[in-house]
């Protein structure tokens, strides 16, 4: 009787086991030799290009600005690391081989040419919403760029994290394939398609996913804090749907700061080339999803909000205080009334107001260059200052310019922070 029983159990294990293969297989496409430039217009290839900048291609698949598209950037997960592919046209290490349909089934399904399942860091579950006509054109970009042999590195997952087999049952429970509805408007298709935006700006669950519920709600991405965009800010000052245009399109706001880290990519290398139309139409979708404020409303915000401030920092007499005077204020202090586009207030930007002080810690260390934030204009970093000298000046700031609570382990947070840019000196 007990043998019956484990043959039994047996047989069942194998029967679920071919199940799961057969959900889980799917065949390879035959490869192709890559298509020739004169196979495409170039109306297409220049409508690719600008599709190939919302989608923020380059930014996630070039380390060297040499080898645009050639993969190999390192994205760092809880599960391990990842490594950008190759999405040239080199037919050994990149995409060359690859017909439409092919390309067609990573960009949708998450499926490789050779029929291997993508890890979700590629955000298929978004480029789902892509149109048919929006495809072939970012094809035909792709396919036009020069072909570079290099192989990225192997991806470093831990078993069992590293089964490719094994996203098929995450797809089960977490793709749903196209979610937009007929009628969508024009931001909310290039934000939830090819932008893919909350790719960055939801928080993930225990295996990967964006988390039910907390839509832009804001989250740590690879090495950044991508704040959030939904009603749940942490920033005293609403979005206005002209203050996203102008952050959108230049990278810079008058009550929000600058585009810094890997969202000074987005902006200034990824959406330059959209058109006006565009930008305004992604503004007026965060808009809506952040619960938008008028101009007048965010205007007393932001002088509410500043004049606090400056007054919560009088005659504290503090070491931050004397480090902010010294280092910051030049360039940071504003009339409440009329702060300035070139002076980004610290009393409402979102590296000082966020859960997370991943953001203020780098910007301090390492500045923003004049190809990120404002063009044209720099703020050193600081990486020369004691860790003991950049906690007081993050404690004044958070005590003075927010009414949120202290951060916990700043020191820790710097000297990890340094410890991973590489220069470990406190």
């Amino acid at each position: 009787m007990i043998k019956r029983i484990v043959v039994g159990i047996l047989g069942l294990i194998i029967l679920v086991l071919i199940v799961l293969l057969l959900l889980a297989w799917e065949g390879s496409i035959a490869p192709q030799s890559p298509p020739s430039a004169d196979d495409f217009s170039q109306e297409q290839i220049d409508r690719g290009q600008v599709l190939a900048g919302i989608g923020n291609c380059q930014s996630c698949h070039t380390t060297d600005r040499d080898q645009p598209y050639a993969g190999g950037l390192a994205f760092e997960t809880e599960f391990g690391t990842l490594y950008s592919t190759n999405i040239t046209p080199d037919p050994d290490t990149g995409i060359g081989q690859w017909s439409r349909e092919a390309f067609n089934r990573a960009m949708r399904e998450g499926v490789s040419r050779d029929g291997s399942h993508l890890f979700p860091a590629f955000p298929y579950t978004h480029f789902a919403n892509v149109s048919d006509g929006d495809l072939e054109d970012l094809y035909a970009y792709m396919m036009t760029r020069e072909a570079i042999n290099a192989e990225p590195p192997e991806n470093t997952l831990r078993f069992p994290f590293s089964i490719r087999m094994l996203q098929a049952g995450w797809k089960l429970l977490y793709f749903d394939g196209a979610t937009l509805e007929e009628g969508a408007s024009r931001g909310e298709y290039l934000a939830e398609g090819l932008g893919h935006c909350s790719a960055c700006h939801t928080p993930r669950n225990s295996v990967g996913a964006e988390a039910d519920g907390q839509d832009y709600d804001g989250a740590f991405v690879n090495g950044w804090f991508a704040p959030a965009l939904s009603d749940n800010h942490s920033t005293p000052v609403g979005w206005t749907e002209d203050e996203l245009f102008l952050y959108l399109r230049n990278g810079v706001s008058i009550y929000h700061g600058v585009a810094a880290g890997s969202m000074a990519d987005v902006v200034h290398q990824g959406l330059v080339e959209a058109s006006d139309d565009d930008i305004r139409a992604l503004a007026r979708y965060f808009h809506t999803i952040a619960g938008g404020s008028d101009a007048d409303q965010a205007g007393n915000q932001a002088a509410r909000a500043i004049r606090t401030a400056q007054e919560r920092s009088a005659g504290t007499l503090s070491r931050g205080e004397e480090l902010f005077t010294y280092g910051c204020a030049s360039c940071h202090y504003n009339n409440p009334d009329e702060p300035s586009i070139m002076r980004p207030d610290m009393s409402l930007n979102s590296a000082v107001t966020a859960d997370d002080p991943t953001n203020l810690i780098r910007f301090t260390l390492e500045g923003i260059s004049d190809e990120a934030g404002i063009q044209g204009v720099v703020m050193p970093g600081y990486a020369d200052w004691s860790n003991g000298d950049l906690v007081a000046l993050f404690e004044f700031l958070r005590e003075t310019h927010t009414d949120r609570p202290a951060w916990d382990n700043l020191e820790q947070r710097i000297q990890a922070l340094r410890d991973n840019a590489g220069n470990g000196k406190e």
